[in-house]
């Protein structure tokens, strides 16, 4: 276990705990040679190349709504301390903690990759989502453009997709949303979790600010793009008193629909989410996992499908009654309808014979 005694300027981890799948545990410590300057330097974010034999994978979980996605990256800049993709950074050897705000890897041959995979005869179009595991707009992004590349691409073969984020900067893409939009092939959604700054910013170091994402849900909507507010996650005792004023907030800058998700604490995430807890909210933080448990048959986290979203009990039964009045309150009651599939073709490569009776 590697521990950290203050917070890093920007980042959401208080600690760097050894990934589970590590056969030795490493123990930072004083040794009283460490300067204050240095103990409170910055993290530096590295970020590698990763070398993927295929971009699109598949899951078969029936609570996420999906069964295609894309992530652009491993690893996520945003920093946000509850996110349920921590615990996939020990597949790397990596601990969920710091290393998974720091070190991060990107696809550069994702778009190369989407183009093999959409241009096999036998491939059938279904809704690609991108972004199911980080972020395919988080602050690496603006260099990289791999999400845009890959959206050039599904753009390019009228492919239907859909794409979630935390982050404005979406709103560089809205060419190829809204072109997507007008064939109906695309939905975004945008995360909101809160609109005071100060929670957003110590939960989610790193992410735009609650108005910037309020901003581009309106960009985005007057563009003709449908999007969607996630209120997610939903946190028991800390941000669900926002969830109305969220909802109301995202409806008036032209979100036609909304969903939430109860905080979910699988593996690692419990142990570095008490820690911020205490850190940042020590007056709220055994009210906060006491209500978590109350919605988890007693445990930190249940991932049982269909409850591992929402919780159980009464307090998981108010929250879902209390947002399902605030959407029909302000008109959010919009659902992801099926997007077009029948327009989606290979464009025909250099050298290809030209079809003088096609469309």
């Amino acid at each position: 276990m590697s521990t950290f005694t203050q917070q890093i300027r920007g980042r959401g981890a208080r600690s760097n705990a050894t990934g589970r799948y590590e056969s030795q545990l490493r123990e930072a410590f004083d040794d009283g040679w460490t300067s204050d300057d240095e103990a409170c330097a910055p993290l530096k974010t590295t970020v590698t190349p990763e070398k993927a034999k295929v971009i699109i994978t598949h899951n078969d979980s029936p609570d996420v709504g999906f069964s295609a996605s894309i992530n652009p990256y491993r690893g996520c800049e945003h920093g946000c301390i509850y996110c349920y993709a921590r615990p996939a950074h020990a597949y790397m050897g990596l601990s969920p903690g710091l290393d998974f705000e720091s070190k991060l890897f990107f696809k550069p041959e994702a778009a190369r990759l989407l183009e093999r995979e959409l241009s096999k005869p036998k491939y059938r179009p279904e809704l690609i989502h991108i972004g199911g595991n980080t972020d395919p707009y988080q602050p690496q992004e603006r260099l990289l453009q791999v999400t845009r590349s890959v959206m050039e691409v599904l753009v390019r073969f009228r492919h239907p997709f859909s794409v979630i984020t935390k982050s404005a900067l979406i709103v560089r893409d809205v060419d190829l949303l809204a072109k997507a939009a007008s064939l109906n092939l695309v939905r975004a959604a945008l995360s909101i979790t809160s609109l005071d700054r100060k929670l957003a910013r110590s939960m989610e170091p790193r992410c735009a600010t609650p108005e910037k994402r309020l901003d581009a849900v309106r960009r985005l909507s007057d563009a003709g793009v449908p999007v969607t507010v996630l209120f997610a996650p939903c946190i028991p005792g800390l941000n669900d008193h926002e969830m109305e004023a969220v909802l109301e907030r995202a409806a008036g800058a032209g979100a036609t629909g909304a969903a939430y998700v109860a905080l979910r604490l699988p593996l690692e995430i419990k142990d570095l989410f008490r820690e911020w807890l205490e850190s940042d909210h020590p007056d709220r933080a055994r009210r906060v996992m006491s209500l978590v448990r109350q919605m988890r048959d007693g445990k930190d986290y249940d991932s049982q499908w269909g409850s591992r979203m929402k919780g159980e009990g009464p307090i998981a039964e108010l929250m879902a009654k209390r947002f399902e009045a605030a959407k029909k309150r302000y008109g959010l009651h919009g659902r992801w309808g099926d997007l077009d599939t029948s327009l989606f073709r290979a464009p025909p490569k250099p050298g290809d014979q030209i079809d003088l009776f096609g469309a």
